[in-house]
């Protein structure tokens, strides 16, 4: 069973930045698809980033020019820089992972096998 441990959420405030990282051991970054997920009070989980085995990413229109996926495949590590938040980013986060190999990146969380308990993000205006 693979486990995944994330961290790096927190407050703050509009226009300002955050770093989410996201732990894998265990995991092969380079086998499959990894993404980041939210979900806000009342909304249903959303796919915001995705990054494929080959290094591909993806993106929700929401976030895109302001959110950058990345992976550094010798830590296992995933990572999610957050730049201009809004208040509209406040939600849980979530790091995810695929069982299945997969080269392309994933915004749909059928496509997900294994995920972390999640970190909240709190943007204030």
């Amino acid at each position: 069973q693979v486990q995944l441990v994330e961290s790096g959420g927190g407050s703050v405030q509009a226009g300002g930045s955050l770093r989410l990282s996201c732990t894998a051991p265990g995991y092969s970054t380079t086998s499959s698809c990894m993404g980041w997920f939210r979900q806000a009070p009342g909304k249903e989980r959303e796919g915001v980033a995705s990054i494929g085995s080959f290094g591909g990413t993806g993106y929700a229109d929401s976030v895109k020019g302001r959110f950058t996926i990345s992976v550094d495949n010798a830590k296992n590590n995933l990572y999610l820089e957050m730049n201009s938040l809004k208040p509209e980013d406040t939600a849980m986060y979530y790091c995810a992972a695929a069982r299945r190999s997969r080269i392309w990146p994933a915004l749909a969380e059928v496509e997900y096998d294994y995920w972390d308990q999640g970190t909240q993000v709190t943007v204030s205006s």
